[in-house]
């Protein structure tokens, strides 16, 4: 039988998610957890992203016209391959999607 890690007890200790990235990825501030934190939401706005042009029932292909881009652009936006400037997101949602982007900082 094979002994559990002290890492691997800590996980099965964890009582919440934080918790549990914490153990993965470190305290808030550490490079491992701001990468992490940085890649996390680069995969939330490419998802937030890919669902709006669904929603807007637009291909890759026919958004990429519409901005006067290459489809394999829009490609490695959705996945997380392509780190996108403010205003390029701006010119997809509106221009592209037709819809408003607000941004809050709370």
């Amino acid at each position: 039988m094979k002994k559990k890690s002290i890492k691997d007890k800590k996980i099965l200790d964890a009582k919440n998610f934080n918790e549990l990235i914490e153990i993965e990825y470190g305290k808030k501030g550490t490079n491992k957890r701001t990468a992490f934190e940085n890649n996390a939401e680069l995969f939330i706005v490419s998802e937030m992203l890919k669902n709006s042009r669904k929603e807007a029932k637009l291909t890759q292909e026919q958004l990429a016209v519409k901005l006067g881009t290459q489809k394999s652009y829009i490609s490695r936006i959705e996945t997380g391959k392509s780190d996108i400037q403010l205003s390029t997101l701006f010119k997809i949602i509106e221009t592209g999607l037709g819809k408003k982007l607000s941004i809050q900082i709370i």
